[in-house]
């Protein structure tokens, strides 16, 4: 569905339900130059098991309009306004990547309004180098071929996919290649510019959970304890020779363990 935030029109993925406010909410939050589709499994499954959706793509993402959020903090702030258009008091969050770094600053900044948070593949910092940066200003073909590289397993880099005929990495790159021209280089420079996470995880006062591929180059699982040692109520799910991109590489694992964690009704 298509619903006003904050005077512009974005795209919100509901797993083809209505909405029902007696039920608990989930909003999933995707990466840099990324879309609502890389939730298209798990989004699915809780939509259809008493949850209700909001796969979202992020202002100048996907089908939503207006600017791309310059930072994470304003993806944190951006956030609450999507659960006000939508009437939602408060709802759990899950993020990957830069949406792993906006939901916990979320929390962080706004508690009354979030009641867990799962962060898939995330850093803090997020480092990102100077050469992917300045290919995602120059050139963001050769970027998003930089991303797509670093961003699978070595078994998966070759585009294998359990889906006869489908492409793990030809999707992948082909997703960003949909995105609007300078949205990559302001999302990387988010990451890369917030500062605050540690002290948004230890004034965190809701349950959060980590998911990490232990394959992952983008946020390598060995800079994550100092994230893990802020964190009060954390549950660490570590998935087996998995890269960053954890739902395309390890879509069931990721589902069972948001089942694990995430307010809805079993099967």
């Amino acid at each position: 569905m298509d619903i006003q935030v904050q005077g512009s029109d974005v795209h919100v993925y509901t797993g083809s339900r209505t909405f029902d406010r007696s039920q608990p909410s989930i909003v999933f939050v995707h990466g840099a130059a990324l879309d609502h589709s890389v939730w298209a499994l798990q989004s699915r499954y809780f939509a259809w098991h008493g949850a209700n959706v909001l796969a979202v793509d992020l202002p100048g993402h996907g089908r939503s309009q207006g600017a791309p959020c310059p930072s994470v903090e304003a993806i944190a702030d951006w956030i609450p306004a999507l659960l006000d258009a939508t009437g939602i008091a408060s709802a759990s969050l899950v993020g990957h990547s830069m949406g792993a770094l906006s939901i916990l600053e979320c929390a962080a900044r706004h508690p009354a309004r979030v009641e867990r948070i799962s962060m898939l593949g995330p850093a803090v910092p997020m480092l990102v180098s100077d050469e992917l940066l300045a290919a995602a200003r120059d050139d963001e073909q050769l970027a998003y071929a930089m991303i797509t590289a670093w961003s699978f397993s070595a078994g998966k880099a070759i585009g294998s996919n359990p889906s006869p005929g489908m492409s793990m990495t030809a999707t992948a790159l082909r997703l960003m290649q949909r995105t609007k021209q300078g949205t990559l280089e302001n999302d990387l420079l988010a990451c890369r510019n917030y500062a605050d996470g540690l002290a948004a995880a230890a004034a965190l006062t809701c349950p959060a959970q980590l998911m990490l591929g232990m394959r992952d180059l983008m946020a390598p699982v060995r800079d994550t304890p100092p994230l893990i040692g802020a964190l009060r109520d954390v549950r660490v799910v570590k998935l087996a020779e998995t890269g960053h991109s954890l739902m395309a590489e390890q879509p069931d694992a990721v589902l069972e363990a948001l089942k694990s964690f995430l307010p809805h009704r079993p099967a």
